[in-house]
């Protein structure tokens, strides 16, 4: 049985908060990426070729994605490298029907149907292709870079996923707050 979805009212307004912390989400990104090594190994022997700045972005939206299974609850046990190989392996299957990173990139992602948490995805989506305006400190990557850095928040989600068990009783539901609808949610612009 796959876990269920983290809604995305719920994970925008968790990856939302990693950003306001600004300067002090540091300390919790050391933290949650020293909790899973073996991903952040799998990110730093992966990342080189596409450059430091590349590799600063991976690493925090890493961390963020890491954030945001634990925000939710339950218990996130750490990510074995058999499960990173498993994902990497699903996801190089599906990423010749993504390619090339051009303007439907986001879309031909969006449409693979058995993505594990869906909604984390389409906001690394919307971090990386669509939002409108940057913040302080945020950068714009190159598309083919950001499709890559894509590639490999997909296979680090499916495989924190594989390792996520939410809280007994845990509903997607049960992670929104009062006025907000799922239904009705898009990402804000700026």
């Amino acid at each position: 049985m796959s876990n269920p979805t983290i809604l995305r009212p719920q994970v925008h307004r968790l990856a939302e908060a990693c950003s306001s912390e600004g300067e002090a989400f540091q300390s919790t990104a050391t933290r949650l990426i020293k909790q899973q090594r073996r991903l952040s190994r799998f990110f730093e022997q992966n990342f080189a070729p596409m450059g430091a700045m590349a590799g600063q972005v991976s690493m925090y939206m890493l961390s963020v994605s890491i954030r945001i299974f634990d925000q939710a609850g339950g218990r996130l046990r750490k990510v074995p490298g058999r499960d990173i190989d498993a994902a990497t392996a699903r996801i190089m299957a599906a990423a010749d029907g993504l390619m090339p990173a051009d303007d439907g990139f986001a879309d031909r992602a969006r449409a693979v149907a058995w993505r594990a948490q869906p909604h984390l995805l389409d906001e690394i989506i919307w971090a990386l292709f669509e939002r409108d305006e940057k913040q302080e400190q945020e950068v714009d990557l190159e598309p083919d870079t950001s499709a890559m850095v894509y590639l490999m928040l997909w296979a680090a989600v499916e495989a924190l996923n594989i390792n996520w068990s939410p809280a007994k009783g845990w509903t997607p539901e049960s992670g929104l707050i009062e006025g907000e609808d799922p239904a009705t949610w898009t990402p804000p612009k700026k």
